[in-house]
C-alpha cells in the first residue's frame, strides 16, 4: 500500500506574470463588462459613453496607481488585508480584508446569477425564432457552475488561469471581430463613424460622475492578483507588472469597445434607446452585423465570462478567509489546504454558503429589481452591494499609497497627487450612488451597511489586531532580508 501523499501546509510559488493577470481578467469578466455595463450610463449620458468610459480608463489608472505603488514595496497575502496593514495600520488592514472577503463573497453570488441569465439566453439564440424557447430554471444552472468551479478551483492554481484566460480569449477575440466590423461597415454610409460621442453636450457634474461610477464598475476586480502574491514567483516585480497590463489593456479594449457599440446601435434617440433596452449588446450587434451564428458565439462567451468571474472571485475570497484563519481570524480549519495547495474547506464552505442564499432567492423570488429577470436581478443585487464595498476598500489603498509615498519616498511626494485624486473620485462615487436612495434595502446601502459591520467587527477584536500587527511586522522583515539578500547577491 502507498503511503498517502502529505498535505502541503502553503500553495506552492509557481505562478508567472501571465497566471497573475489571467486572474485578475477573470475577475474583471472583459465580455460581461462590455455586454451588460455600457447600458446604464446610456440612460445617463446618452452617446457620450465612449467618453465616459475614457474618463473611467482615467479613474482606474490612478486607482491602479494605488495597488502598483504598495505591492512594490509589500507582497503580503490577501491583497488590500496586507496592503492596507501595512502602509495604514493593522486595525485598517482587518477591516480593508473582511470588507474584500464579503465583496468577493458577493460577487461569487452576482456571477452565478449571471451565468444562469446568459446559460438560458444562448438557449433561446440557439433556438432560432421560437417564441417559447426551451429555458433551464436558473438555480440549476447556477447550482451546477457551483459543483464546476468548486472541483476545478481545488485543482493547481496554474490550470484556474488557463481556462480563465481560454475563455476571456474566446469574449476578447469575438468583441474585437465585432468592432471592427462595425466599424468597417459604418465607413461606408451617411452616418459614418461618429466621432461626436466624444463629446458631453452639457451635462452637469453629478451626472458625469454618476456615470463615471458605471464606468468603473467595468474594471471592477482587476486587482484580484494582488490575492495571490504569495503564489506568484518574484511578486513584487510580476504583481505591479500584471496590474499594469491589465488596466492598460482592458482600457484600450473597453474604449474602443463601447466606441463600436454605440454606433453599431446608432446614435439617434431611436439608436440609443435601443442600446440602453438591450440585455446583452454584444449579442444584439453580434445578430445584427454578422448573423446569428456569430451571437451565439459572442452569447457562449458571455456565459463563459460569467463562469470565470465566478472561479476568480471564489478563488479570491477563499484565499482571504484561509489568511484570516492563519492569523487565528475564525476557524483554524481553514487553514486546511487540499494535495494542490489550495484552501479547500475554505473554498467550499463560500461556495456552499453561496448556493445555499441563492436557493433562498429562487424559493422566496427575491430580490427584485426590475428587469423582469430573476438571475439577472439576483446578478445586479449582489453585484452592486458587492462593488460598493470594493470602491470603499480602493479609498484606503490609494490612502495606504498616498501615506506610503510620503514616508518612504521622499524624492518622489509630487506622486501624493495621483492618490489624492483617486480618492477624490471614489469619494464622489460613493455619494452619488448613495444620495438620494430612500429603499434602505437597496444594493447600495446594504454595501455601505456590510462595510459597517465589518468596521464593528474589527473595532471589538483588538486581539485579532494584535496578531494581524505582529505577522504583517514579520512578513515585512522577512521582505526586507530577502530584497537586501538579492541586493547583496547582485553586487558580488
Amino acid at each position: 500500500m502507498e503511503p498517502q501523499r502529505p498535505r502541503p501546509t502553503r500553495a506552492p510559488r509557481n505562478l508567472r506574470l501571465w497566471g497573475a493577470i489571467g486572474l485578475s481578467f477573470g475577475l474583471m469578466g472583459p465580455t460581461l463588462a462590455m455586454a451588460g455595463n455600457g447600458q446604464g450610463a446610456v440612460v445617463l449620458v446618452g452617446k457620450s459613453v465612449p467618453l465616459v468610459y475614457i474618463f473611467g480608463a482615467i479613474g482606474v489608472g490612478l486607482i491602479g496607481y494605488g495597488f502598483i505603488r504598495l505591492t512594490q514595496r509589500y507582497q503580503g497575502k490577501g491583497s488590500a488585508y496586507s496592503l492596507v496593514g501595512m502602509s495604514i495600520g493593522p486595525r485598517a488592514g482587518l477591516f480593508a480584508g473582511l470588507a474584500m472577503a464579503a465583496s468577493y463573497i458577493l460577487l461569487t453570488m452576482a456571477t452565478l446569477g449571471a451565468l444562469a441569465s446568459f446559460v438560458n439566453a444562448l438557449l433561446a439564440d440557439a433556438q432560432g425564432s421560437s417564441h417559447h424557447p426551451f429555458q433551464v430554471s436558473w438555480i440549476l444552472v447556477a447550482l451546477l457552475g457551483a459543483a464546476l468551479s468548486a472541483y476545478l478551483n481545488t485543482k493547481d492554481l496554474r490550470l484556474v488561469v488557463r481556462v480563465l484566460l481560454a475563455m476571456e480569449a474566446i469574449g476578447i477575440l469575438g468583441m474585437t471581430v465585432l468592432s471592427l466590423v462595425i466599424f468597417a461597415r459604418k465607413a461606408g454610409t451617411p452616418d459614418g463613424v461618429d466621432f461626436s460621442v466624444f463629446t458631453l453636450h452639457h451635462m452637469g457634474p453629478s451626472v458625469i460622475l454618476s456615470a463615471i461610477t458605471a464606468a468603473v464598475l467595468s474594471w471592477a476586480g482587476f486587482e484580484a492578483c494582488a490575492a495571490i502574491a504569495t503564489e506568484t514567483l518574484n511578486p513584487t516585480r510580476n504583481i505591479p507588472r500584471a496590474l499594469y497590463w491589465v488596466v492598460v489593456i482592458s482600457s484600450v479594449l473597453f474604449v474602443v469597445v463601447m466606441f463600436a457599440q454605440t454606433i453599431g446601435f446608432g446614435t439617434s434617440k431611436a439608436g440609443l434607446a435601443d442600446f440602453a433596452a438591450s440585455p446583452n449588446s454584444l449579442t444584439t450587434l453580434g445578430h445584427r452585423y454578422l448573423g446569428l451564428w456569430f451571437s451565439l458565439v459572442i452569447s457562449f462567451a458571455a456565459a463563459m465570462s460569467a463562469f470565470s468571474c465566478q472561479l476568480s472571485a471564489s478563488a479570491a475570497a477563499s484565499r482571504l478567509v484561509a489568511s484570516f484563519a492563519e492569523d487565528g481570524i475564525g476557524p483554524r480549519l481553514f487553514t486546511r489546504r487540499g494535495y494542490n495547495g489550495q484552501p479547500d474547506l475554505a473554498l467550499w464552505t463560500i461556495i456552499g454558503f453561496s448556493a445555499a442564499v441563492l436557493t433562498a432567492c429562487w424559493a422566496t423570488g427575491r430580490p427584485v429589481m426590475g428587469t423582469g429577470n430573476p438571475a439577472i436581478d439576483v446578478y445586479l443585487y449582489f453585484a452592486i452591494t458587492g462593488v460598493t464595498a470594493i470602491i470603499i476598500i480602493y479609498f484606503l489603498v490609494e490612502l495606504g499609497a498616498l501615506l506610503h509615498v510620503w514616508r518612504e519616498r521622499p524624492s518622489r511626494r509630487y506622486e501624493a497627487v495621483a492618490a489624492g485624486a483617486g480618492m477624490a473620485l471614489l469619494a464622489a462615487s460613493i455619494y452619488y450612488s448613495a444620495n438620494g436612495q430612500s429603499n434602505w434595502l437597496n444594493p447600495t446601502n446594504v454595501g455601505l451597511g456590510l462595510s459597517g459591520v465589518a468596521l464593528l467587527v474589527t473595532l471589538a477584536s483588538p486581539h485579532a489586531v494584535r496578531r494581524v500587527h505582529e505577522r504583517q511586522c514579520a512578513e515585512d522583515l522577512a521582505l526586507d532580508q530577502r530584497q537586501a539578500g538579492d541586493e547583496a547577491a547582485l553586487t558580488r
